[in-house]
């Protein structure tokens, strides 16, 4: 079984940048589309960001977030990235890291989950 461990999450004034981090173990971590989820307080947990296994050649993104947040992903390190700019109040939420071997850009369920890192974003 895969385990995936975030770091990289803080306290950011309204502006401000934060890149994320998801270290997986497992020999092949790289064949796993990965992605982010997010949820705020009293909210729904809800879908950020996703990229396609290996290469990474497909990734996708939530609407409040295209243009402003990146997802990349190492093989090598067996790493993914969140790379967030132009952070809003409104971005404050714990983020989780997920991994599943499809890629899927609606309703996606992945089958593996970190236990999340908190960004707070100050106004």
């Amino acid at each position: 079984q895969g385990h995936l461990i975030e770091s990289g999450g803080g306290l950011v004034q309204a502006g401000g940048s934060l890149r994320l981090s998801c270290a997986a173990s497992g020999r092949t971590a790289s064949s796993y589309a990965m992605g982010w989820l997010r949820q705020a307080p009293g909210k729904e947990r809800e879908f950020v960001a996703i990229i396609s296994s290996w290469g990474g050649s497909s990734a996708y993104y939530a609407g409040s977030v295209k243009g402003r947040f990146t997802i990349s992903r190492d093989n090598a390190k067996n790493t993914v990235y969140l790379q967030m700019n132009s952070l809003k109040p409104e971005d404050t939420a714990v983020y989780y890291c997920a991994a599943d071997t499809a890629y899927r850009t609606t309703n996606w369920s992945p089958r593996y989950w970190g236990q999340g890192t908190q960004v707070t974003v100050s106004s």
